[in-house]
């Protein structure tokens, strides 16, 4: 049976050749910056298309085309699977979807970057590079003494493939690793697994906390007075999953009271975050604009998952990265 696959016309342009030579029984279908599906020449509305496979493509990521391809998956006839850039479905959207019957598979493309990111962040937080670099502008020669990774307990919170690269990475350094995560295990990158309810007791031993955990309504604004007063006096805060995860209320009050040392933030809420935002100007804030994701691999890693996945489906085989629709809140 041929399979008809979705994409926005940009993505299918930009890999139409590779595409094309995949050798698999496949239609394809592109949609337009209207909304429009181009099958074989003729354009239809997405509620007269009938998709087994969406793939929502890097070339509607960023916020292009708006709500645009979510508003086209919603109106389609039907979708067997979509394929997602997104790593994180808290847009209500895919719940919408996943409501359908509609599979959606995530991404773990970005989790190489993010996981970078976290570690840029942290290395130049826990060693003294600001004060160095003071030493230098008044020419004085004075040594910087520091503390080492590997004597550091890191705790990330949300395990998926942003935590584990995250871990990998961290876990090179010699750090003690510390996750929360729905199921407690340990690994080899893992020291100690607890779950939401464990994370009292798993606060006050954290150098470095990251963020990368799904929002949902148990994981909405919990970083609060409660999780800021538990918190190691001095601990790094990293978070690039959602803004909506803390209570920025609680988290400036930590800071300025010395709880925390500084906070690197990817990710707010809302997005842009506003001018008069007071993080933008706290001497202890790091504010980047939700481009963690943004390293020179991030495209291709999006595209290798549609092209690992997508002969998947036509053979029948289980998919890579498909969500629980019990995880889709």
């Amino acid at each position: 049976m041929t399979v008809l696959v979705g994409l926005f016309q940009a993505g299918y342009a930009r890999l139409k050749s590779r595409i094309d030579n995949m050798g698999l029984d496949i239609d394809i279908a592109t949609f337009d910056e209207t909304g429009s599906f181009d099958l074989d020449g003729i354009k239809k509305p997405a509620s007269e298309v009938a998709l087994d496979y969406l793939w929502l493509s890097p070339d509607v990521a960023g916020g292009i085309l708006g709500k645009l391809p979510f508003e086209v998956a919603l109106a389609c006839k039907k979708i067997d699977v979509l394929q997602t850039f997104n790593a994180g479905l808290d847009n209500p959207a895919y719940k919408q979807l996943s409501d359908r019957g509609i599979r959606i598979c995530n991404s773990s493309a970005q989790s190489v970057a993010i996981a970078e990111y976290v570690m840029a962040h942290a290395l130049s937080l826990i060693h003294p590079i600001n004060a160095q670099r003071a030493h230098q502008a008044r020419k004085e020669w004075k040594r910087t003494p520091f503390r080492e990774v590997a004597n550091t307990k890191w705790l990330i919170i949300g395990f998926g493939p942003i935590g584990t690269e995250t871990a990998k990475r961290a876990k090179a350094f010699g750090a003690s690793i510390d996750v929360i995560r729905r199921s407690p295990e340990i690994s080899e990158l893992v020291d100690r697994a607890g779950t939401m309810a464990d994370l009292k007791t798993f606060l006050p031993d954290a150098d470095v906390v990251v963020l990368a955990c799904p929002l949902n309504d148990e994981t909405r604004k919990f970083a609060g007075d409660e999780f800021f007063g538990a918190v190691k006096e001095g601990a790094i805060l990293i978070n690039i999953a959602r803004g909506a995860l803390i209570n920025d209320a609680a988290m400036i009050a930590a800071l300025n009271r010395g709880q925390l040392a500084a906070a690197a933030l990817d990710v707010f809420d809302p997005e842009p975050l506003p001018m008069d935002n007071p993080l933008w100007d706290h001497p202890k804030v790091r504010v980047t604009a939700h481009t963690s994701f943004c390293g020179d691999g991030t495209s291709l890693r999006w595209d290798e998952l549609f092209f690992d996945n997508l002969p998947r489906y036509v053979r029948g085989e289980p998919l890579l990265h498909e969500v629980n629709p019990a995880d889709i809140v």
